[in-house]
């Protein structure tokens, strides 16, 4: 099956180190710290490639190409260390059964950075492949299904037509009036039977104007409702004309 697919090349990390890691102690993970990272048994290029959907991580020497170790990377194959970014724990295959342990690490931080993007973006694309491959599946399944009417199905549709109304038909028809009474339009009603036109009635109980020559007749009824004046009293005409102090003596 590998044989189909052509190696491609996903990352090339020039140093990382190998370190022999005593076996894990709790369930909470590899620490670094527990490991001699000064005494490390290999150094050397990682290269991480691609076949088809596999990942693999293979460890070569810089100069002459020759592969240490490998690591084919599955659930549970690289394990991150708890206490730091740099280091790293792989499960190597010799190829014929047999897997151990080893630890890995970078002096610096931007390879540890690069070594985990190549492992991501991989699965990330396998994982795509692989949709896109499900949907692709389920489309060809789709377009062989047989939609066709079997021999004796029918199909019934139902659709509600309107019928238009054919000239000299005796269906009513709404009419509206305008003001002047004539078909059309959105005016008034007209008004019932036997009024008056609008305006007419004004007209006709408006009051003529008085005839009479005297300009003060239509005053006449006004002079006979006014008190006279003819009947008040008359101050008393006394010649002493502080008559009316003496109280105040």
């Amino acid at each position: 099956m590998a044989d189909e697919y052509v190696e491609t090349t996903l990352a090339i990390l020039k140093e990382c180190f190998v370190y022999k890691i005593p076996v894990r102690s709790s369930a909470a993970g590899y620490k670094a710290q527990d490991w001699n990272v000064e005494q490390f048994i290999w150094t050397g290029r990682l290269r991480v490639v691609a076949l088809g959907p596999q990942c693999i991580i293979r460890l070569e020497d810089p100069n002459t190409g020759d592969q240490f170790a490998s690591c084919p990377v599955e659930d549970g194959s690289v394990e991150a260390v708890t206490d730091s970014s740099r280091y790293f724990v792989l499960r190597i295959e010799d190829g014929r059964g047999r897997h151990a342990f080893l630890g890995m690490g970078f002096t610096e931080r931007t390879d540890a950075f690069d070594f985990n993007a190549a492992l991501q973006d991989h699965k990330r694309h396998v994982k795509e492949e692989a949709d896109g491959q499900t949907a692709a599946k389920r489309l060809e399944e789709a377009s062989k299904k047989d939609y066709s009417l079997k021999e004796g199905q029918t199909i019934r549709v139902n659709v509600n037509i309107k019928k238009p109304v054919k000239e000299g038909s005796t269906e009513p028809k709404k009419t509206y009036l305008n003001s002047s009474g004539g078909g059309g339009g959105f005016g008034l009603l007209p008004p019932p039977p036997g009024s008056a036109p609008h305006g007419a009635s004004h007209r006709s109980t408006a009051a003529a104007p008085s005839s009479s020559s005297d300009p003060f007749g239509d005053f006449t009824a006004f002079s006979t409702a006014l008190p006279s004046t003819t009947q008040q009293a008359k101050p008393a005409s006394s010649a002493d004309p502080f008559a009316d102090w003496t109280g105040f003596q």
